[in-house]
């Protein structure tokens, strides 16, 4: 990812507002571990979502498939990550979309 990126995280279907540092932080964390794995090359746009302990993710419109210790470290890492944001107390879900602009 070259371009310009901008994110939006949404957290239990609340957005959550990102000052830069964060907004930046999140996003260099998750292209640089989505872009790890098969399929997560030449990210354009990406779409992330935890609900409990399963991720999903979309690259360029194509979902990844994720197998399990993937899973976990990435739901981990962001629940970490999510849960020491103003605005965030339980964490349910976790949406993230970036996109190049």
């Amino acid at each position: 990812m070259t371009n310009k990126l901008e994110t939006k995280l949404t957290v239990n279907n609340k957005t959550i507002e990102l000052s830069p540092f964060p907004a930046d932080f999140l996003i260099n964390v998750v292209s640089a571990t989505v872009s790890s794995l098969k399929g997560g090359e030449d990210i354009t746009s990406l779409e992330l979502y935890v609900n409990q302990d399963e991720v999903q993710i979309t690259v360029n419109d194509r979902k990844l498939r994720i197998i399990a210790f993937p899973n976990d470290v990435i739901v981990n890492t962001l629940k970490g990550l999510v849960s020491t944001l103003k605005g965030v107390e339980t964490i349910e879900t976790i949406e993230i979309d970036v996109k190049s602009v």
